[in-house]
């Protein structure tokens, strides 16, 4: 079913709310709603989600970093004035797409990373826990602070954050709606790493760089054997991860690989 068909008729098309550059093999998706804190409203989803669909088909992207415009927040979460004014119809639509949203982020073949300078708070750290890695400026908080809303999170929080720093500690930032800065986020496993504002996006490049200087078919093979093995029995997640490695077997990238170490010299990979 196209995107554009899972949206209520009358939700609007407005690309300048989510932003894509490519930067080489690199792409940034950009929320870009600052006077909002880059709040996720109907028509944002409907934006990021047709990119997301555009971005899985474009294999020669190997990483996509996914921010928010402006210093003070990556995203606060779901759009709450427009949600005040919503007709109770709606919202099902609403909370379906927010949830499909986070699904195809994460369900991207290519490597995604969040980069987060200021409040991550609600649907923005579940945006960030939908991502591969996540690096955070200093300064930066996220927290799932739903409940003191009186709901819970519900676009992945409940599932993903236990599955990342583990269910005693992901009770304790959904059951207090604490929020935490960066360097606790760090300590606890919630983000891979912190960088000074000022050398956030430098930091977050160096990462992506890292990661789409090596074989783009094998990385790709190595996030799916990751994400499907690793809720697996092992031996169940082991042949899977035998089924990803035939991927890499045939391809021209690896015959590269073993010319380029017999000839000690930098691999030229070309994602075939």
């Amino acid at each position: 079913m196209p995107v554009s068909d899972e949206f209520p008729p009358d939700v609007p098309d407005q690309p300048e709310l989510v932003g894509l550059e490519r930067e080489g093999h690199l792409a940034w998706v950009t929320l870009q709603r600052p006077e909002v804190m880059n709040c996720l409203s109907f028509p944002t989803l409907k934006r990021f989600r047709t990119l997301c669909a555009e971005l899985k088909e474009d294999l020669s992207i190997r990483c996509i970093l996914i921010t928010g415009a402006g210093e003070k927040a990556f995203c606060a979460g779901a759009d709450l004035k427009e949600r005040k004014h919503m007709p109770d119809e709606r919202v099902p639509h609403f909370v379906r797409n927010i949830r499909a949203l986070m699904d195809d982020v994460e369900a991207l073949p290519q490597p995604t990373v969040a980069v987060i300078q200021g409040f991550a708070f609600g649907g923005g750290t579940e945006l960030a826990l939908s991502c591969d890695l996540r690096i955070a400026a200093e300064h930066a908080q996220l927290g799932l602070t739903e409940t003191s809303l009186a709901i819970i999170p519900g676009a992945g929080g409940t599932q993903r954050l236990p599955r990342l720093i583990g269910k005693s500690r992901a009770k304790d930032l959904i059951l207090t709606a604490r929020r935490i800065r960066a360097e606790e986020a760090e300590r606890i496993g919630l983000v891979n790493r912190v960088a000074p504002v000022e050398k956030l996006r430098e930091a977050a490049l160096e990462l992506a760089g890292s990661i789409a200087a090596n074989g783009p078919i094998a990385v790709r093979a190595a996030k799916s054997a990751i994400d499907g093995g690793a809720e697996l029995p092992l031996g169940m997640g082991l042949e899977h991860e035998a089924s990803c490695y035939e991927r890499v077997l045939g391809t021209n990238d690896r015959l590269e690989a073993l010319a380029a170490f017999a000839e000690k010299r930098k691999p030229e990979y070309t994602g075939r």
